[in-house]
C-alpha cells in the first residue's frame, strides 16, 4: 500500500460542508487534474457547468429529490458528456457530419466519468469532501434548460464540493474475488458471493456510528435500481442527438 492506494481505498460520499468556499485556483487545479485522464482518442468529450446561483441550485434540488446538499456544497458543478466541440472538428475537417451512433454517447459518456472520478480523487488528496449527484437525470430536461445545454450536450451527473462536516465510516466494498475472475466469468459462484456479501454489508449497516439499521446489500440495491428507471432518458437522450443509430 502506498499513499495514493490508500485514498484511493478509504473513498467516502461526504453530503455535510463546513460554510468555507474553496478558492477559484484550487477548483482549476482540480479540473486540470481531471483533464489528466485518459480519453477515448483524445476527443476530451466532457464539459463542466459551475452552478454558483442559489434560484437554479434550489431548482436543481428539486429536480434532484431535494438532496440539500446541492444547495449547501460550496461548489456544485455540473458533469455534461458534450459531443459539441467534436461535431465542430468533424465539420472542420470535412468528414461529414454526426449520425447519432451509440458508440460516440458511450465515448463521451465514458471520458467525462473518468474526467469526475479524477477531479473527486484531487479533491480528496486536499482534505475536500465530495458526491456525486446521479438525481440530476430524474428531470434532465429541467436541468437541460435552467443550464442552456445545446443539442450533443447531456447533463450525466453533479459533483458536490465541499470541506467536510462529517467523518462517516468507509462503506466495505466487495472483496476481490467476487469481482475478479479468472480466465472466464464464473457465473456459478454468484448466489454464494451475493449471500457473503450481504452478511458483510449487514454486520457494517449494524454497527456504523451514523444511521445503523437493519439491512444487506441485495435490499437497498435491488430498491435502488428497480426504483430509478429513469424511462424517460431514451428519448432526452435521442432529442439530443444521441443514441439514434
Amino acid at each position: 500500500m502506498n499513499q495514493v492506494i490508500e485514498q484511493l481505498s478509504s473513498h467516502r460520499s461526504i453530503r455535510r460542508y463546513h460554510d468555507r468556499p474553496i478558492e477559484d485556483a484550487l477548483l482549476h487545479d482540480l479540473i486540470r487534474a481531471g483533464q489528466g485522464a485518459a480519453s477515448s482518442s483524445f476527443i476530451q468529450a466532457y464539459s463542466i457547468v459551475r452552478v454558483h446561483d442559489a434560484a437554479v441550485r434550489e431548482a436543481i434540488s428539486r429536480a434532484a429529490g431535494d438532496q440539500r446538499w446541492i444547495r449547501e456544497a460550496a461548489e456544485f458543478l455540473v458533469i455534461c458528456p458534450d459531443f459539441r466541440r467534436v461535431a465542430r472538428a468533424i465539420e472542420k475537417s470535412g468528414r461529414g457530419e454526426l449520425a447519432g451512433y451509440t458508440e460516440h454517447f458511450l465515448a463521451a459518456s465514458v471520458d467525462a466519468a473518468l474526467m469526475a472520478q479524477n477531479m473527486m480523487v484531487a479533491a480528496e488528496s486536499v482534505g475536500l469532501g465530495a458526491v456525486f449527484i446521479g438525481g440530476i437525470r430524474n428531470d434532465p430536461m429541467t436541468v437541460a434548460e435552467l443550464l442552456e445545454l445545446p443539442d450533443l450536450v447531456y447533463p450525466a451527473f453533479g459533483l458536490c464540493l465541499g470541506w467536510p462536516d462529517q467523518d462517516p465510516e468507509v462503506k466495505p466494498r466487495m472483496p476481490v474475488e467476487m469481482i475478479l475472475h479468472e480466465e472466464r466469468y464464473h457465473a456459478e459462484r454468484i448466489d454464494a458471493d451475493v449471500d457473503r456479501y450481504d452478511a458483510i454489508m449487514g454486520e457494517y449497516y449494524r454497527s456504523r456510528s451514523e444511521n445503523p439499521r437493519q439491512t444487506d446489500w441485495s435490499t437497498p440495491t435491488a430498491a435502488a435500481v428497480q426504483g430509478k428507471t429513469r424511462p424517460h432518458m431514451l428519448e432526452f437522450l435521442r432529442a439530443r442527438g444521441f443514441l439514434k443509430r
